[in-house]
């Protein structure tokens, strides 16, 4: 654990001027006197550590010093690619070696371009998760981590929404979408999308699998995502909407849904008839209700009176004293 700290402390010297020892110790989520205790160390080591007094002083190295610690290690490159997401990497149980390798790059660069590199970092900052969200971090998730960064078959008892099965899955990869993580593995022949926290009971087997070469992460999302999309909306709706109710489509509609919408002129009262994509009967009625009294169904007539059917429930459930 201290290794990893000196090393820590020298990275963060060679990747910056001067450092403070309260800087340092925040850094390392030590004590400053830690922190004093560590420089004496390196320095005994025969590293040229000076420190500068004064309330613009701190730690620095000499001029042109530059170590050769900074090779990146393979855990390092694991966490590099998530450097945008410091959720994901901790989650991952990647966060500390996040903030080691993001130091390491930090050193190999030229001063100009780390300069650059910080004043991004500073100004731009990717949050996942949906508003209201905290995301998940899924009880098998590194679990499921090591299989896919192995190739090594997993055997998982799994919860969906009709029942719970038994399956021994080829994980292929791993896919963060708006705080949730999902597991993409072969079950057979067949490629299939596994929510993590729907996962039961998780075995990590000794046996191997080999990826099948023309698999592509990427495209498989984006093909499994559209379809589902179609899926979840494989009916449309007839409605007419208030001023306040057009306001709202924004907010209440998927960006599928509002991308399928078609959206009429308005009327002398400002009223509006779209034909919007929606999913089944009951889904579409839960939809709906959210735009509260500025909605109003015109078609389907089976939607129309299921709706019907639930407002007047709402209405003698508040009603009863």
């Amino acid at each position: 654990m201290r290794a990893t700290r000196l090393l820590k402390i020298l990275m963060t010297l060679q990747a910056r001027r001067r450092v403070s020892a309260s800087a340092l110790a925040e850094e390392c989520e030590v004590s400053v006197r830690t922190i004093y205790r560590d420089v004496d160390a390196l320095s005994s080591a025969g590293v040229p550590i000076y420190a500068d007094r004064g309330s613009e002083g701190g730690y620095r190295l000499l001029e042109g010093y530059r170590t050769r610690l900074n090779g990146v290690s393979e855990r390092e490159a694991q966490a590099m690619f998530l450097s945008g997401l410091p959720g994901a990497a901790d989650a991952l149980g990647l966060g500390a070696t996040l903030v080691t390798a993001q130091l390491k790059l930090s050193t190999a660069l030229p001063e100009s371009m780390r300069s650059s590199a910080d004043r991004t970092r500073t100004r731009f900052h990717l949050d996942a998760p949906g508003w209201l969200d905290r995301g998940e971090t899924p009880e098998h998730l590194r679990t499921v981590f090591e299989a896919v960064w192995h190739d090594r078959l997993i055997d998982i008892r799994y919860r969906s929404w009709k029942s719970e099965r038994r399956r021994q899955v080829a994980p292929l990869g791993l896919v963060l979408k708006a705080g949730a993580w999902y597991l993409i593995g072969s079950v057979g022949a067949s490629v299939r999308t596994y929510r993590i926290s729907r996962i039961c009971e998780l075995a990590l087997l000794d046996e191997h699998f080999e990826r099948p070469a023309a698999f592509d992460l990427a495209d498989y999302w984006r093909e499994s995502t559209a379809r589902l999309e179609e899926e979840l909306h494989s009916a449309s709706a007839v409605v007419r909407l208030t001023p306040a109710g057009i306001k709202m489509l924004p907010a209440f509609l998927s960006p599928y849904a509002q991308l399928e919408m078609v959206l009429g002129d308005e009327d002398d009262a400002g009223f509006r008839v779209a034909t919007l994509p929606v999913g089944s009967i009951s889904h579409a009625c839960s939809e709906l209700l959210r735009f509260g009294t500025d909605v109003e169904v015109i078609g389907p007539p089976a939607l129309r009176e299921h709706m019907i059917k639930v407002i007047d429930q709402l209405g003698r459930s508040y009603l009863r004293p």
